[in-house]
């Protein structure tokens, strides 16, 4: 055999080794998986034949009809700085919701979501049914309530039919914390907002007997029962054009949590103060229950709350503490027509997660229960003090009537005048009005209030405890 033709068949047999090195690399980059959203919220994988792609493909919201629903979902709040978002912290409800719609691609982006919520509950504040109205992508090219078609979509040529809607609880709950889980849908129509629809709203307020008189609680309860101007009973929010402190409480009661425990005298025993109202000024229900917690202590009478309520005699709030926030829970938000989609999988989820929650909890609760047993056996002697309000205890008690006032609502009002955040001007029939300013930041429009009379109209979102 020649020189020239070993040379060559030594080349040849590179060659092929080179050939084999690449088709094994070729292969094992044809065998990509991808992952496919099923239309039951599942995931499966598959193999994609070919070269991986160096980009991914931008998600086409416009191919798919959109759908306006309300959404029902139950939250703990204690580790958040409340259910809105905020400037200073990423902390909140609302940021980890708005995070699961856009991880799901249920959203393309928050500004164009047609987005409102029902209340929004302050830091520490729990929610067992906040509700809001948003828009999300849906699988119902056939039309249906609240359903917006692609542009230039022919039902007549619609090939993909009528199937089932997309399974919106199970695909955000899949992606959402432990601790925010939503529990039901409900289609509506596209001028449907869990704002301005909601026809009232409902508190809990939790809270043990202790040494609390909860007769005498009941007593003043009832006497928020009402319209009424609640500017003693809540923080004046003047600095964000809230300046109408009427609002409309359909009942409230103080109860116990198990109907045994109505004649039981045991201090271990739960009580509830639940309020329903048409809406609720900031921090609102922690003031009420405040003044309750006094009257339960004997601090304070019963008829302590109809000399709050009268504005005429008592135009200032006193100084005084609220309630702390964390066994605050917004328990009901009321609708009228909404047929709520509930599936049986979901809920037994939802409530599996919650009984994971309670365990903890309750093993807690009753570890901290024998050990105050324990100490108490060995001569110790509980406090009667409420610790249910923020802040110290003073040795000596101060009437509420009898302590330093905040500032007047026209004080507040003259001081955000100067700031820029509200402005004056004279009304057509002469009276004065009063606008937010080019230095109010968090107000899309410049709705107008008039401040001629002691309660001046507002049109702005009533923000909630």
């Amino acid at each position: 055999m020649s020189e020239s033709l070993k040379r060559r068949i030594e080349a040849l047999e590179a060659e092929l080794e080179k050939l084999q090195s690449q088709l094994k690399e070729e292969a094992g980059d044809g065998d990509e998986t991808m992952t496919d959203c099923r239309s039951d919220g599942s995931t499966v994988s598959s193999k994609k034949e070919g070269k991986k792609s160096g980009k991914e493909r931008p998600f086409d919201f416009t191919a798919h009809p959109r759908r306006h629903v309300a959404l029902r979902l139950a939250y703990l709040g204690w580790a958040y700085q409340g259910f809105a978002v905020q400037e200073n912290t990423d902390n909140t409800v609302e940021a980890r919701l708005f995070e699961a719609l856009l991880k799901t691609r249920l959203i393309k982006d928050r500004q164009s979501s047609n987005y409102h919520r029902c209340g929004r509950t302050d830091k520490g504040v729990s929610a067992f049914s906040q509700v809001i109205t948003i828009d999300l992508r849906s699988s119902q090219f056939c039309g249906g309530p609240g359903i917006t078609l692609p542009e230039n979509t022919d039902l007549s040529s619609n090939t993909k039919g009528c199937t089932s809607e997309l399974p919106y609880v199970k695909m955000l709950n899949r992606v959402l914390p432990q601790d925010i889980q939503i529990l039901d849908w409900a289609p509506v129509e596209q001028g449907f907002s869990a704002r301005f629809d909601c026809q009232s709203r409902t508190y809990h307020y939790y809270f043990p007997r202790g040494s609390l008189d909860v007769v005498l609680m009941a007593d003043a309860a009832k006497r928020y029962e009402g319209t009424h101007d609640f500017r003693n009973l809540c923080k004046m929010d003047v600095g964000n054009g809230v300046l109408q402190f009427e609002r409309t409480i359909l009942s409230a009661t103080v109860k116990p949590l198990q109907p045994q425990q109505v004649s039981s005298t045991d201090q271990w025993d739960f009580f509830v103060f639940e309020i329903k109202g048409l809406a609720f000024l900031y921090h609102q229900v922690r003031c009420m229950m405040a003044v309750l917690l006094l009257v339960g202590q004997k601090l304070e009478a019963p008829d302590i709350i109809d000399e709050l309520l009268d504005v005429k005699n008592n135009p200032r709030k006193p100084q005084y503490s609220m309630a702390v926030d964390y066994p605050l829970v917004l328990y009901n938000c009321h609708f009228d027509g909404l047929t709520w989609q509930t599936e049986a999988d979901e809920v037994n989820h939802v409530l599996s997660s919650l009984q994971q929650h309670w365990t903890q909890s309750a093993v807690r609760a009753h570890v901290l229960h024998r050990m105050i047993q324990g100490l108490e056996e060995r001569g110790g002697v509980s406090s009667n003090h409420c610790l249910l309000i923020e802040g110290s205890r003073r040795k000596n008690y101060r009437p509420l009537l009898e302590r330093p006032c905040c500032e007047s609502l026209e004080s507040r009002i003259n001081h955000f005048v100067k700031k820029g955040r509200l402005e004056r001007e004279e009304g057509e029939n002469g009276e004065e009005m009063v606008h937010r300013g080019k230095k109010f930041k968090h107000s899309h429009n410049s709705s107008s209030l008039s401040v001629s009379s002691e309660m001046p109209k507002l049109t702005s979102d009533p923000k909630t405890d």
